[in-house]
């Protein structure tokens, strides 16, 4: 019962207690990229289709603001997933993000529900999770697992710094 007692204690606390953060950047890294991604692909499956309804943002031609939504989803999603240039990769995103966001708010006659309503089937929320999602990484970083990690330990190796000293909390 005592040894029993003893693997309970130490179980919880290893869930209550460690934190597994760069996992946890990883997984968020991996979601987020997979799921803007389908956007993409979506996008490029069904280009001829879209091409001409596609909505021009910005003042850009459909097939511009088209062509510009598969690249951000797309390549970003690709550098997210695997933490190169993370931060930088989020901006694109984040922006069209909020393009998008303003769209449906902006242009209600494109729906024939509010897409923003509680009762809506239409994927009104969806730009503000995304703009959520993207701003979490590009505060909290890609952590240890990632291309950007390796890339600032080789520098670091490579310039004789001191790791600690340099990464702050990575």
């Amino acid at each position: 019962m005592r040894k029993f007692q003893q693997s309970l204690t130490r179980l919880y606390l290893r869930f209550s207690g460690f934190s597994y953060t760069n996992m946890a950047r990883l997984f968020m890294r991996l979601f987020v990229g997979v799921m803007f991604m389908q956007f993409g692909i979506r996008h490029l499956v069904h280009y001829n289709e879209l091409s001409s309804s596609f909505p021009a943002i910005l003042g850009m031609s459909p097939v511009t603001t088209l062509t510009i939504m598969i690249c951000i989803e797309l390549i970003c999603s690709l550098l997210i997933m695997v933490g190169f240039l993370t931060r930088i990769a989020t901006i694109p995103p984040i922006i069209s993000m909020i393009a998008s966001e303003l769209y449906l708010l902006h242009n209600p006659d494109s729906f024939p529900t509010a897409s923003w309503a509680i009762d809506s089937p239409l994927p009104g929320y969806l730009p503000i999770m995304f703009i959520g999602i993207f701003l979490f990484i590009l505060l909290a970083g890609p952590g240890k697992i990632s291309v950007d990690y390796f890339i600032s330990l080789f520098i670091i190796s490579r310039q004789k710094l001191d790791e600690k000293e340099e990464l702050e909390e990575v």
